[in-house]
């Protein structure tokens, strides 16, 4: 059956004229919505949901709300609008005409480039389809939703590119992204962080603030991109990724919030007591803190790496605000600082910059977090609390690049493996952890109400009130 593109697929990239992009489409959609019924959210296909639905890229009109079923979810396509005659930022080709179509030397690298990207969104969903089930609220209930249609969005960006610009290698490539599942030990997905496993809320709030805080990242690296459709699509889904966000930031921010409020009426700071008294204690949000920040850590890839360089280089992924750095935007004959560990101890060495690109956007990112995890902390000062949270050093529970291999605790020791299995406990999320927060998720569904381990949102969602019905159950 045709799609009716005017409304089941808002865009802005003329697909009622594309008769070509129109037939890879209604091939793939089915498909799509297949794996959305198999892997979405698991019960949720009848439920009327309170969703934004992006309708155009005008910042004043773009987020459209209503109740509606996800299956019925307008997932659109949208490019921020060209800016006039733009011209490639950095690397090689620096001060060209940004290309309008794929440059055939840079083919599959930019294919490659793409399809991680896109592998992304749908792993994130399908890590989160059973959480529906232990919502702490319906207004989370509605932002794991929101969140959910959003990373399929981001899923139809991707995949418009490789349908528009990459042929029959684009149409197996999109095909592909909808075989593969998180953790599948015969099909998983490309990056390790999107195999893990998303059992509880806190894990969700956690993944949300530092995943997809990496998403933001990788995203603004994509929109300095010489090829323009692919940053015209990704400035695009960046804004709805600060949605993703504030999710992780406020969620946790509620978490501590509640907790607080226990500490303080009950005159403890005891981690026991104030598990018995149902809220999450301090130290064991952070040693879930520690276990999803280092995984997310291995996302960025080797300090040193010469794919980084090499994608600079061609023009097709740049740094983050690459056009507001004041440096030559080629790089040449400068460095960057890559910390590294030889025989028992941290060593600094400069190494050149283009090389370098992984462990620089790795930084930007770090600092990003280390602002949210001030705002936490202030939570716990208004609250009474002494205890703050840390990020962890950057070698913590490495897997990949010149950490990995190496035993560093959360303060930056360097420790011997003895030690490290002796007390890694002390560091990462136990099974009694998991045990105790997954003791506490269940599903609370009555319009207003909220988990006793969290506090509720200072606003409701559009302005509305405390007691809105976000999702309507049939």
């Amino acid at each position: 059956m045709a799609i009716d593109y005017a409304s089941k697929i808002p865009n802005n990239v003329d697909l009622d004229r594309n008769k070509q992009l129109q037939r890879a489409l209604e091939h793939w959609q089915p498909r799509y919505l297949d794996w959305w019924r198999e892997m979405g959210p698991e019960g949720s296909h009848g439920h009327d949901v309170y969703l934004r639905t992006a309708v155009s890229v005008d910042p004043k009109g773009w987020a459209h709300f209503e109740h509606v079923k996800m299956p019925d979810y307008r997932w659109g396509i949208f490019l921020t609008p060209r800016e006039g005659s733009r011209e490639i930022g950095f690397g090689d080709h620096k001060g060209q005409a940004a290309w309008d179509d794929v440059p055939g030397e840079y083919r599959s690298t930019l294919r490659r480039i793409i399809v991680t990207q896109a592998d992304t969104e749908p792993a994130s969903v399908e890590q989160q389809r059973f959480l529906g089930a232990t919502c702490p609220s319906l207004y989370d209930l509605r932002n794991l939703y929101q969140v959910n249609v959003e990373e399929g969005r981001h899923l139809w960006a991707m995949v418009y590119l490789l349908h528009a610009h990459f042929g029959r290698d684009g149409r197996e490539e999109a095909e592909a992204l909808l075989e593969r599942r998180s953790g599948d030990a015969d099909r998983p997905r490309i990056l390790g962080a999107f195999n893990e496993r998303t059992p509880d809320w806190l894990s969700f709030f956690l993944f949300t603030f530092l995943t997809d805080r990496d998403g933001k990242y990788q995203l603004a690296a994509l929109a300095e991109s010489g090829f323009d459709p692919l940053a015209r699509s990704t400035r695009f889904m960046l804004t709805e990724e600060a949605h993703h966000l504030f999710v992780g930031e406020s969620g946790i921010g509620r978490v501590l919030q509640r907790t607080a409020e226990v500490m303080k009426q009950h005159h403890t700071e005891d981690p026991e007591k104030l598990r018995a008294l149902g809220v999450i204690d301090v130290p064991t949000l952070q040693r879930y803190l520690n276990f999803h920040f280092s995984v997310t850590l291995d996302l960025y890839g080797g300090e040193v790496s010469s794919n980084a360089a090499t994608f600079f280089n061609m023009g097709l992924k740049g740094r983050f605000e690459e056009s507001k750095l004041t440096d030559d935007h080629q790089l040449k004959g400068a460095s960057y600082p890559v910390t590294e560990i030889d025989h028992g101890r941290f060593v600094e060495r400069q190494v050149g910059a283009a090389l370098a690109l992984n462990e620089r956007l790795r930084d930007d990112y770090i600092r990003d977090c280390q602002a949210g995890v001030d705002r936490w902390n202030k939570i716990l000062e208004k609250g009474g609390s002494t205890q703050r949270l840390t990020l962890a050093h950057k070698a913590f529970h490495r897997k990949i690049g010149v950490y990995a291999g190496h035993h560093v605790t959360p303060d930056g020791r360097i420790v011997s493996d003895t030690e490290w299995n002796h007390r890694a406990e002390e560091w990462l999320p136990s099974d009694a952890d998991h045990a105790f927060v997954q003791a506490l998720q269940g599903a609370v569904t009555k319009p207003g109400q909220y988990a006793h381990w969290i506090a509720p949102p200072p606003r409701g969602i559009n302005s509305q009130s405390a007691d809105f019905e976000y999702v309507r159950f049939h």
